[in-house]
């Protein structure tokens, strides 16, 4: 078995969407003074690795904290979108219902570039009614969002309870590799949350 982490390091310097605070990482005690090592943490939960929940776009749905936790567990396939700037339908091959659709672009290697959040690859409205289609349980990507405002794609997806992952890494690993994800937010009582994203190699 191998566990590949699909994850990017949470850090003071990660980048954040445009508008969104910077996230704080502050050390409040140390072993030498205190006895012990602790920090604090100042965040929002749309950065770096993380799950949008179906409250994030519409008005109907559960928060993050009361999903079952057997919709962040399922059977991966891996889409190689490589080189395309718009992931259409035409791509999906062997997806069946219940499971998570990890769309690679490629564009994850540059997630400390300065345009990050301004020349990323995007999924397309009729690519989102597929997955619908086909009943999929969560779709993530490589990139910083699956679309651009006013956000069609999170709408078609999150609408229908289909849960989205952002900022995923290390994708290429996966490719002709079958694999279980395990998708795990944080607890939050909110919409999204952060989130430790890996994947079982068999």
């Amino acid at each position: 078995m191998e566990i590949i982490d699909l994850t990017h390091t949470f850090s003071a310097d990660m980048p954040v969407y445009p508008g969104d605070s910077k996230p704080e990482i502050k050390q409040v005690a140390t072993i030498a003074k205190q006895g012990w090592s602790d920090y604090e943490v100042k965040t929002g939960m749309h950065i770096g690795t993380h799950m949008d929940g179906p409250l994030h776009m519409t008005t109907k749905g559960q928060k993050i904290s009361e999903i079952n936790p057997e919709r962040f567990v399922g059977s991966g396939k891996i889409i190689d979108a490589r080189g395309r700037d718009k992931i259409t339908p035409d791509l999906i091959t062997g997806v069946e219902a219940g499971d998570i659709v990890l769309v690679l672009t490629g564009f994850g290697s540059k997630f400390y570039d300065a345009d990050y959040y301004e020349k990323y690859p995007e999924l397309t409205e009729d690519f989102a009614q597929k997955l619908v289609q086909l009943q999929v349980k969560m779709v993530g990507t490589d990139t910083p969002t699956p679309d651009r405002p006013p956000f069609a794609v999170h709408k078609i997806l999150l609408s229908q309870e289909i849960l989205i992952l952002e900022n995923l890494t290390n994708l290429e690993q996966l490719l002709n590799k079958k694999f279980e994800v395990m998708a795990l937010p944080l607890k939050f009582d909110g919409d999204s949350a952060l989130a430790r994203v890996v994947a079982k190699i068999d």
